[in-house]
């Protein structure tokens, strides 16, 4: 199961040189002219959880597999995108593909790096990206209700319902408002609109970029970002992408945690990044640990046991018997897996199981 993130954002905000450093490569070209980021950029990260490697020690682990998150590196979005300006619309059909969207905004100001709007705000800035993705949803959607209204008329149940969400979507972005703040949504609701691919309809996840003397504190930019985020539903983020370009650079973790202090600051941003884009997915992690390895695997917060095991393969879950279950609290107080069954800690869960953050699991299965 893959999830991943578009970073998104004017071009020139450091999205290209934030991906760089959260992915660790140069595969994403950073220079100070728009549109330098064509075709988008893919990388895969570890999502960092401390617990992993405690789980793993306790196993006696050889090796240690963290989960991962994909992050896609989209061109530089400006106004008009919506009706091509840019290679707008190439870069909005990238966007639907993902899962969340991470929108940087420029808080520095910086006279040698040129802004497309002539000043930083980046309040301003996220209104011109947000209007551009709801004037597409808008057009998107608007296409999508006339195949739907030929279709309607055979009198199909599902198939009007499914025109009046429409409608109702419509209605929102006319107002001005993303889809995804149309809420109470029941399940059937909640699959159509999925398959309707709106973006707007995506969470959000603020990243603030500002100047390296300003990562620690942040400044009056990042706080009106807060707040907007705040009101909205989405969440906020404040980070350097210079800071996290330089301790990409740095080999041992030594040096990073002193180049961090430096800073006053106790972790790179990419780790709340990563974090925050985990939780932006509704995503939660749950460990397989053994002699050979200790393994995080990513599952949905609300799956049942029989889906977390179809994570690892899909005859896990077409045959699963049931989930010898551990909490993650309880195997390391216990000492591990033995000291847990000892003490009566390990659990024999069925298919309604509702699998808990940090849960540590045996799949019993047969095919």
């Amino acid at each position: 199961m893959g999830f991943n993130c578009g970073i998104v954002g004017l071009p020139n905000v450091g999205k290209s040189t934030l991906f760089n450093a959260l992915t660790a490569t140069a595969a994403a070209q950073a220079a100070n002219f728009p549109f330098c980021t064509i075709e988008p950029n893919v990388g895969r990260v570890s999502v960092p959880d401390e617990r992993l490697d405690k789980i793993a020690k306790l196993a006696g682990s050889q090796a240690v597999l963290p989960t991962q998150l994909e992050f896609v590196d989209i061109a530089g979005l400006v106004k008009g995108a919506s009706q091509g300006e840019g290679l707008g619309n190439q870069f909005l059909g990238n966007i639907r593909e993902t899962h969340a969207i991470i929108h940087v905004l420029r808080c520095f100001e910086d006279n040698d790096i040129h802004h497309v709007d002539g000043s930083v705000d980046p309040i301003r800035d996220a209104e011109v990206i947000e209007t551009e993705l709801m004037l597409a949803d808008l057009e998107s959607i608007s296409k999508q209700m006339e195949n739907m209204g030929k279709k309607k008329r055979s009198g199909d149940k599902d198939i009007e319902e499914q025109f009046k969400l429409m409608e109702q979507i419509k209605a929102s972005l006319e107002s001005g408002e993303p889809v995804r703040s149309i809420t109470g949504l029941d399940e059937d609701q909640a699959r159509w609109l999925k398959s309707f691919q709106m973006i707007t309809a995506k969470p959000v996840l603020y990243v603030c970029n500002v100047s390296e003397d300003e990562a620690a504190e942040g400044n009056d930019w990042t706080q009106k970002v807060e707040d907007m985020a705040q009101k909205t539903g989405a969440r906020a983020v404040r980070i350097s992408a210079a800071v996290e370009a330089e301790i990409a650079q740095l080999d041992s973790a030594e040096e990073k945690l002193e180049f961090l202090e430096t800073l006053g600051l106790s972790e790179p941003g990419l780790n709340l990044i990563i974090r925050e884009g985990y939780k932006l997915l509704g995503l939660q992690t749950y460990f397989t640990a053994g002699p050979k390895e200790a393994r995080a695997w990513t599952i949905p917060a609300d799956a049942k046991a029989p889906q977390a095991a179809g994570v690892i393969h899909t005859d896990f879950e077409k045959g699963f018997i049931k989930a010898e279950t551990i909490s993650y609290d309880d195997f390391i107080s216990c000492g591990g897996e033995q000291g847990a069954k000892e003490k009566g800690k390990m659990r024999q869960e069925g298919k309604e199981y509702v699998v808990q953050d940090g849960d540590i699991i045996l799949f019993r299965f047969n095919v």
